[in-house]
């Protein structure tokens, strides 16, 4: 049975924990496959609201198995105290639905001080990460002396790992960042914690998730963060640690290419970036910050407010094409209601010429300038339509627009955040 991926078109915060949450009754099994607990999906149902930073949104659906794969990168107390909030709002958290990879790399308290060292207030060249020591950890990962969820249960070779990775990070911690060195037994004594807690739910899930691929279970897969944040494909340096673009899914969960089959695209009717970097459609006030409160613009996982732009179509059709999106999700299309003009930015001005060719190095993309197209605005409320041609005509042409500039179908509308407002699409 092929698979299909949901991710990001944008720099996060697209809506995908909301769209995965209803696609999910459709599919057997649910996998993470790649971030930290810096990702932050809102699920609302009915008049409960749930925030997951780590745990793949189809959590929330009883009966479904979830996995996190080994290409996410795994904050332990992050992890405990969200199946601890969930369980005590009524979910079912269980080895019967959740599974954590064997190989998946571990965030320790070293990485999260690092982190929190280089971003501080007199730190050169911050990019404005979330401070939850997700690019250390990937890098302990790549460096080949980080810790593994598997390493939690050899106590012989945690206890060397920590020890070898101590000797380093605090010698950075004291001598670079003038900051307080950190002691191996307290980190050790919190790992065994740790460990007895989520020792059920630890499989090989590289063997697992192909076991239900030949068994023709149908499988979706949800990334974190968006491609525009890839570490290789995005804005770099202002980018995540990882891949959230397709090839993430073979890397992050170790199956075939040759299984996917949809990719589905999430995008804002708008643009949104949380931190530091380049974003050539951002607003100007009033327009930026009426759209951020209409739009409830807050990061999910720091409650940093985003900052807002007009929709970036040359950004997302260089994401339709890597990625091989097949079809496009457009999430918030009810904020908009609030302009009688709206603008989409077709092409960009760089080093004095008009191009329609995405820059993706940050530097440089900082240096473009948009040029917009500009729409008639529908000037009213669509949260109520439960329908595609319920939407207003002047609505139904910025979808088009979207779909002739980007040469993929918009399936999917959303015109607010509860499960009841998502439109199918002709």
């Amino acid at each position: 049975m092929p698979a299909d991926v949901i991710l990001g078109a944008q720099w996060g915060d697209e809506g995908k924990g909301k769209i995965v949450d209803v696609l999910a009754e459709k599919y057997d099994v649910i996998i993470r496959y790649q971030g930290g607990s810096n990702a932050g999906h809102t699920v609302i149902d009915g008049d409960k609201k749930y925030i997951l930073h780590l745990l793949p949104s189809g959590i929330i659906n009883s009966g479904k198995m979830n996995i996190i794969s080994h290409g996410v990168v795994i904050d332990l107390n992050a992890l405990a105290a969200e199946i601890k909030e969930l369980k005590s709002k009524g979910v079912k958290v269980t080895p019967q639905n959740l599974m954590i990879s064997s190989n998946a790399a571990v965030v320790l308290p070293y990485h999260k001080a690092i982190d929190a060292a280089r971003e501080s207030g007199n730190a050169p060249n911050k990019i404005g990460t979330t401070g939850r020591g997700i690019g250390p950890a990937y890098m302990d990962k790549y460096s080949r002396g980080g810790v593994r969820i598997r390493d939690l249960f050899n106590a012989e070779v945690l206890r060397k790992k920590i020890t070898d990775n101590l000797a380093e990070k605090n010698f950075l911690l004291e001598k670079f960042y003038g900051k307080e060195k950190l002691r191996r037994g307290a980190i050790l004594k919190e790992l065994q914690k740790h460990a007895r807690f989520i020792k059920p739910f630890v499989k090989d899930t590289v063997d697992e998730i192909n076991k239900y691929v030949k068994n023709g279970k149908k499988i979706l897969f949800e990334g974190a963060q968006g491609a525009l944040l890839d570490i290789d494909f995005g804005t770099f340096p202002f980018v995540t640690s990882s891949n959230p673009t397709i090839g993430g899914v073979m890397t992050g969960s170790g199956i075939s290419h040759s299984r996917i089959k949809g990719v589905w695209g999430i995008t804002k009717a708008y643009q949104t970036r949380v931190g530091n970097g380049p974003m050539p459609t951002e607003m100007k006030e009033p327009e930026h910050s009426r759209t951020r409160e209409a739009g409830g613009e807050y990061g999910a996982t720091t409650g940093r407010p985003r900052r807002c732009g007009w929709l970036d179509l040359v950004a997302l059709k260089y994401v339709c094409e890597l990625n091989g999106i097949t079809n496009i999700i457009l999430t918030k299309i009810d904020v908009l209601s609030i302009f009688g003009r709206i603008k989409a930015a077709t092409h960009y001005i760089y080093k004095g010429k008009k191009i329609s060719t995405f820059v993706a190095d940050g530097n440089e993309l900082l240096k473009c300038r948009p040029v917009y197209k500009v729409l008639k605005g529908w000037g009213s409320d669509v949260s109520s339509a439960r329908t595609y041609t319920a939407l207003p005509k002047e609505a139904r042409d910025y979808i088009r627009f979207i779909e002739k500039y980007t040469g993929v179908k918009v399936s999917v509308v959303s015109v607010g955040p509860d499960r009841e407002q998502i439109l199918k699409k002709p």
